[in-house]
């Protein structure tokens, strides 16, 4: 966490800085008068790179093929109006919804085209990609933080969720970025293993921080596990209730721990932008069901978008409960699951 705060901090500007007060303080102040305010730009944005993807994960729809919306790969020209458009305020940006980035064949540009321009850049990867000139085209690109899908330490745990995925292939991308950070004396970009917890890996999580502290990466991080159909159990909910989203309150039926609040901070500093330009609330509406408007090769613009009444009657919604919406009911956003 320091390093990714220390590139973040180097990156910030005054304007940067005024415009998250600005978005900081509209929040609050919706959340006081229980009705939404907004002003300024998003924060951070997430952009989907691709929905391709090698691996065939169970409970992702890029993994599923279960998508209902088209499979696609963003056009660099696209991405470089967002970018110019943003960048004067944006302090944020991730590569990264559904699918596996590395397959875009410009990503990697894309990722230095935002750097070049002062934008803290991270991604979240299956790492089956990072061959020895990959990781040095990664470390190259100015990249601050790459984020590893471990979940499991052997293949055969690693398979169980990463189905069609090979361990070794993670260790080795891992090792050939770590390599090139050292020969090019970069200190980006920051390595995390994040390890999804269910059932078939709970037992291995000690063994992942010590292989964690063995390879030296920067640090690992441990995430619980979104079950679509969790209501009537699932063999991939852990036994270990810390990294656990759900509960089970009686013979096999669970429910989702926590209270919903009646607000989204998401939805006041950060938006998701598909592949093909749909703007959707957040990471948690995987499908973009909930689209609040679409940049379109004629380019209205971003920001037209963000402060159309939409958007407005969205958040509107989030404040009067996030209970009524579909995508919230299995959201972690301002709840502490780890209890």
């Amino acid at each position: 966490m320091k390093g990714e705060t220390y590139q973040l901090i180097k990156k910030v500007t005054l304007k940067k800085l005024l415009n998250a007060f600005v978005v900081f303080a509209t929040f609050y102040l919706s959340k006081w008068l229980k009705k939404p305010v907004h002003y300024g730009n998003p924060i951070s944005l997430s952009i989907e790179p691709t929905t391709s993807c090698n691996l065939r994960c169970p409970e992702c729809p890029s993994g599923l093929r279960s998508f209902t919306r088209p499979t696609g790969m963003l056009q660099k020209e696209q991405f470089s109006r967002i970018i110019d458009e943003l960048k004067a305020t944006l302090m944020y940006l991730t590569f990264y919804f559904q699918g596996e980035p590395y397959l875009h064949p410009n990503f990697l540009a894309m990722v230095k085209e935002a750097s070049d321009k002062g934008i803290y850049t991270s991604t979240s990867t299956n790492a089956h990609y990072l061959t020895d000139a990959t990781a040095q085209q990664t470390v190259a690109s100015g990249l601050d933080k790459l984020i590893v899908s471990l979940d499991g330490i052997t293949q055969e745990v690693y398979q169980q969720y990463r189905v069609g995925g090979h361990i070794n292939k993670v260790f080795e991308g891992v090792e050939n970025v770590l390599r090139w950070k050292k020969k090019l004396n970069s200190s980006t970009p920051e390595v995390v293993f994040q390890f999804l917890v269910v059932k078939p890996n709970e037992h291995q999580i000690d063994d992942a921080k010590q292989l964690a502290k063995d390879l030296k990466v920067d640090r690992i991080v441990f995430k619980t596990a979104q079950i679509y159909d969790y209501e009537n159990g699932s063999p991939l909910i852990p036994t270990k209730q810390e990294y656990s989203r759900y509960t089970e309150y009686a013979e096999g039926k669970y429910r989702f721990k926590g209270e919903l609040e009646r607000n989204c901070w998401r939805m006041w500093h950060s938006a998701v932008i598909t592949w093909d330009g749909k703007v959707a609330p957040c990471c948690f509406d995987k499908d973009a069901k909930h689209v609040l408007g679409a940049i379109k090769n004629d380019y209205i613009g971003f920001l037209n978008i963000w402060h159309s009444q939409s958007y407005t009657n969205f958040r509107k919604s989030l404040l009067e409960g996030r209970e009524n919406i579909d995508i919230c009911k299995n959201c972690t956003e301002g709840i502490n699951i780890f209890n």
